[in-house]
């Protein structure tokens, strides 16, 4: 089961950053979240290994273009959170210093939050440091096959939008980050809430965590 939100004391959100990280996948749920923050009390952690800034240019991509984010927190350094998102994009996949230090600290901080949520290939993440582990979980239906081998322990849901189990809330590729993280503004903060935020950010929600033309698309 989840577990409850004080709503009398600051909402503690962090986000996972790492070389190759989708800029939609954090910034979608993050401007939700700072729209929520009009309202109610958040503070906010932007997480790495290091200080530097962390760019979302994959460093296998010799020809894309990234943007630079300077995180807030080490993950020595990281607060106590109550809400960890942890996105996806090229960056997941294989291992480097930052993505190992990234799983690690998904692995030991899991026990100590509220909720987790994870954004397309950002469940592969969290699969590898096991905390899915006899859960049901989805990803971004692109990277069906190569994210799901990462993890055999894992109930993997081919045609979803977004999953819930107890207090893990994965989502598919990209987009489906706003979708998952209004969905659980909606259970956390109440329906009302979620509206005012999809209205104030003119986005039209996916309100059926079942919705997933995306997994047709790809086969699945």
């Amino acid at each position: 089961m989840s577990k409850p939100q004080d709503k009398s004391a600051p909402l503690r959100v962090g986000v996972v950053l790492f070389p190759g990280f989708q800029a939609l996948d954090v910034f979608g749920p993050v401007d939700c979240i700072n729209v929520l923050s009009w309202s109610h009390s958040v503070t906010f952690a932007l997480i790495s290994s290091t200080l530097e800034p962390v760019t979302t240019k994959s460093p296998a991509s010799t020809n894309a273009i990234g943007q630079s984010v300077v995180p807030t927190h080490t993950f020595a350094t990281a607060p106590s959170l109550d809400l960890l998102l942890v996105p996806g994009g090229l960056g997941t996949r294989g291992s480097n210093t930052a993505i190992e230090e990234a799983i690690s600290y998904i692995r030991n901080v899991y026990p100590q939050l509220g909720y987790l949520i994870t954004v397309c290939t950002g469940s592969g993440l969290a699969a590898r440091a096991g905390v899915l582990d006899g859960k049901r979980a989805t990803t971004n239906k692109m990277a069906w096959a190569e994210t799901t081998g990462l993890a055999v322990n894992v109930d993997w849901v081919p045609r979803a939008r977004w999953v819930v189990d107890g207090n893990i809330w994965s989502s598919s590729g990209v987009s489906a980050g706003i979708d998952v993280t209004l969905a659980w503004i909606e259970e956390v903060y109440g329906s009302e809430v979620a509206r005012k935020i999809s209205n104030s950010i003119e986005y039209t929600q996916h309100e059926d965590p079942i919705h997933d033309p995306f997994a047709e698309l790809h086969g699945l």
